[in-house]
């Protein structure tokens, strides 16, 4: 049922513990069964009915906040799903409930020093799309590193590393500005992007998810949160092909020698080309950025009255708090 993707291994013992799954229309109540791969296996209306029932939430998760558990001083994500954060665009027609919280795991984590997109939700089949062994989705993030990046750089990046001992798959890495970087993965190590940047000689003091598969943070504010609506996440077998690259990475251009006339012209054109992209608006300040209402990098959005009051800035302003991350990433 799993490799189906009718729902998840534990979701489908206890349907089938209950009696609410059939195997060539005929109820199967016990575990262990084995059938030939021909077989039609379907859920009856009541399991259809449950599973309509659970729901998506993404996130907009600021900084200081973890994305699972609460441990130690550390403020669980989940705590920002209130009426006073539901985004104003969420066009559900959903009304938060008690029982919205039974279950609800994140699907894909995003570490303490980060922000941007957290999926959550209670639906097995969602889950395994975004993290299961076999998941292909794509993930963007914006990054902020404290460095020019030269050309050679951004080829390390794109592919030929390691971590922990194992090849990473190719991924693509685009320059934004002389400090700002575009990466879009399909695949989800601990810390991964950080890694990657120290590797290469780059230090990464912003990280921000704003894609993950076909859900895109969009006009979420910072510390909001909104349903996820079914035709925005389609049900897909795990591994299934995957959208194409955007033209737009595929052909990006290199960037010239860093202290060049060349490259301070390069670095000028690309600011001018993505101010003219509302889709990738990019507006450098000081310190901080955060996302407009697409994807593109801004002022920060205001914080919010449940953020934790030691929580720092995005790019480092006051102390930085230390602790050992079990998010996966980034």
């Amino acid at each position: 049922m799993s490799q189906r993707g009718i729902c998840s291994r534990r979701e489908a013992d206890k349907l089938i513990e209950q009696g609410l799954v059939k195997v060539n229309g005929e109820t199967v109540n016990t575990l262990g069964v084995k059938f030939p791969d021909s077989v039609d296996i379907s859920l009856t209306e009541k399991a259809k009915a449950i599973q309509e029932e659970r729901v998506t939430i993404m996130i907009n998760k600021p900084v200081g906040y973890v994305s699972g558990q609460a441990e130690d001083d550390y403020v669980p994500a989940v705590r920002l799903i209130q009426k006073e954060t539901h985004s104003e665009y969420d066009q559900s027609g959903n009304h938060l409930k008690p029982s919205h919280f039974k279950g609800l795991a994140p699907a894909g984590r995003l570490d303490i020093d980060s922000q941007g997109l957290l999926v959550l939700t209670q639906d097995g089949r969602i889950a395994k799309q975004l993290i299961g062994e076999a998941s292909d989705l794509e993930k963007e993030y914006l990054v902020r590193v404290n460095d020019e990046v030269s050309e050679q750089q951004l080829e390390q990046l794109r592919f030929g590393l390691e971590l922990d001992g194992k090849p990473l798959r190719h991924a693509k890495v685009k320059q934004l500005n002389e400090d700002q970087l575009q990466f879009i993965l399909r695949e989800g190590k601990k810390r991964q992007i950080r890694r990657m940047c120290e590797a290469v000689g780059l230090h990464v003091t912003g990280l921000k998810r704003v894609r993950v598969g076909e859900l895109r943070l969009g006009k979420l504010e910072e510390g909001e949160w909104r349903f996820v609506q079914a035709q925005e996440f389609r049900h897909r077998p795990a591994g299934s092909a995957q959208l194409d690259w955007p033209d737009d990475l595929a052909q990006t251009k290199k960037a010239p020698r860093a202290g060049t006339k060349q490259h301070s012209r390069y670095v000028r054109n690309q600011g001018r080309s993505q101010k003219n992209n509302s889709a990738s608006t990019l507006r450098l300040k000081s310190t901080d950025v955060s996302e407009e209402r697409d994807t593109g990098l801004s002022e920060p959005a205001s914080s919010i009255s449940k953020t934790p009051s030691n929580e720092t800035s995005l790019y480092g302003q006051g102390k930085r708090r230390e602790r050992k991350s079990q998010d996966t990433e980034n």
